[in-house]
C-alpha cells in the first residue's frame, strides 16, 4: 500500500497550482505544498470532485465556498485512499469499477437495442391496431381520399362510363353479400400496364389497367376486388399507415382531426406505394374475400385462377408479378384457397355479363394514353 504521492495543491483563492507532497494517514491527509505551510485534512472533511472516469485527474477538496484542492494524476491514488481512510459507501470512487462500467454500458446499449426492437416488432403494431380500431370512418375516408389524390394522376384515370358502371355493379354485388358496413366503396381504374391493385383507407380501391388485361374472366377481377375490399373492411391499410408514419398521425387518429388527416396525405401515399401487408393480413383478406364471393353467388375459383395465373408468369419481362410482389403468393396459399372453396355451392350468377365485361376491359379507351 502506498502512502506518499506527488500532486498539486490549490488554495482556493488563486488559480495557481503548486507542487505538493501528499501523505495518506489513518485519520486524514497531510499536504506539504512547495513554499507553503503544511496542512492536515481529516477524512470527514474531504470529498472527491473529479476522477470518476478513465483519463481524468483525481481531485479531492476540502471546504465549501472557496475550497482547497489537491490534484493527483495517478488513479491508483483512489484505491489507497479508500483502503486507508476506510471510507464507507461511495464517498471515494473505486477505479477498479471502471471495467465493470464498460460492461454495464455495453449491457445498457444491448438493452436499448432490444427495447427498440420490441417496440418496432410488438409495441408499435399493437398500438397501431388499437388506434386503427378506434378512428372514425370519416377520418379514414378523408385520409384515403387525400392519399389517392396524391398517388393517382388525374389524366391517367380511366373514365369510360359503361366500364365504370359495370365495375360499380360488381362492387355492389360483393357489398350486398356481406354484413352491413360503414364504408362506401369507390373504385377507379388507372391507365397503366402494370399489373397491380391496392386499397386505401376509407373504401378507396385502385385497379391498374394491366390487371384488367391479365384477367381472363370477370370472376378473376371479382376475386381481386373482394380481396382488396377485405383489406378495407379489416382496416389493414389504416393499421399499416398508422404503424409506419409519424407519431403525429397517431395523435391525429386518436383525436379524429380531419384536417390533420389531410395533412398526412402525401406521407400516407408514400406508405401505400411501398406497402407490404403482413402474412396474417393477407391470409385474412384471402379467407374473407373468398367467403364474400361465395356469399355473393360467384364462382370462387376466379380468385384462385387469377393468383395462379400470375404465379405461372414469374419471369415475365413485362413485370406481371407486380401484384404478387405486394400480395405474396405461394403454393400453400393456393391450397388454402382451394380448401375454402371446396364446399362452395355452384355459382348462381356471373360476375358480369359478357357485354359489361367487355366494357370494363375497354374502360381506358378514352384516356388517350397507353400506360
Amino acid at each position: 500500500m502506498r502512502t506518499d504521492w506527488d500532486g498539486h495543491y490549490l488554495d482556493g483563492r488563486a488559480p495557481v497550482r503548486r507542487r505538493a507532497r501528499v501523505r495518506l494517514t489513518r485519520t486524514g491527509i497531510e499536504i506539504v505544498p512547495e513554499g507553503g505551510a503544511a496542512a492536515f485534512w481529516p477524512y470527514a472533511e474531504v470529498r472527491q470532485t473529479q476522477g470518476w472516469h478513465a483519463g481524468e485527474e483525481v481531485r479531492v477538496e476540502r471546504g465549501r465556498d472557496l475550497p482547497e484542492s489537491i490534484v493527483i494524476d495517478d488513479p491508483a491514488f483512489l484505491e489507497d485512499l479508500r483502503e486507508i481512510a476506510q471510507a464507507p459507501g461511495r464517498r471515494f470512487h473505486d477505479p477498479r469499477r471502471r471495467g465493470r462500467r464498460v460492461g454495464y454500458t455495453v449491457a445498457a446499449a444491448a438493452a436499448i437495442v432490444a427495447i427498440c426492437a420490441g417496440l418496432y416488432l410488438w409495441a408499435i403494431p399493437a398500438v397501431a391496431n388499437v388506434v386503427a380500431a378506434r378512428v372514425p370512418v370519416a377520418w379514414e375516408q378523408d385520409l384515403g381520399r387525400s392519399a389517392i389524390d396524391s398517388m393517382v394522376p388525374k389524366d391517367k384515370v380511366c373514365r369510360e362510363p359503361d366500364g365504370q358502371r359495370a365495375l360499380e355493379s360488381m362492387v355492389a354485388t360483393l357489398v350486398g353479400a356481406g354484413p352491413p358496413s360503414p364504408y362506401t366503396f369507390h373504385i377507379q381504374v388507372v391507365d397503366s400496364k402494370t399489373v397491380n391493385a391496392f386499397a386505401a383507407p376509407g373504401g378507396y380501391i385502385v385497379v391498374l389497367r394491366g390487371l384488367l388485361d391479365e384477367a381472363r374472366r370477370p370472376e378473376e377481377l371479382a376475386g381481386v376486388l373482394a380481396h382488396e375490399m377485405e383489406h378495407v373492411l379489416r382496416r389493414h391499410s389504416t393499421k399499416a399507415i398508422v404503424q409506419h408514419v409519424s407519431t403525429g398521425l397517431l395523435i391525429t387518429a386518436l383525436t379524429g382531426d380531419v384536417s390533420g388527416a389531410m395533412a398526412y396525405g402525401l406521407e400516407s401515399a408514400r406508405v401505400l406505394g411501398q406497402l407490404r401487408y403482413s402474412r396474417a393480413a393477407e391470409a385474412e383478406a384471402d379467407e374473407q374475400g373468398i367467403k364474400l364471393m361465395i356469399a355473393a353467388g360467384l364462382d370462387p375459383a376466379g380468385m384462385i385462377e387469377f393468383f395462379e395465373g400470375l404465379e405461372r408468369k414469374g419471369k415475365d419481362p413485362a413485370g406481371l408479378l407486380k401484384y404478387l410482389s405486394s400480395h405474396p403468393g405461394s403454393a400453400d396459399r393456393a391450397t388454402r384457397l382451394r380448401e375454402l372453396a371446396a364446399d362452395a355451392p355452384p355459382a348462381r350468377r356471373l360476375a358480369l355479363e359478357p357485354r359489361a365485361w367487355a366494357a370494363v376491359r375497354a374502360i381506358c379507351k378514352k384516356t388517350g394514353t397507353s400506360g
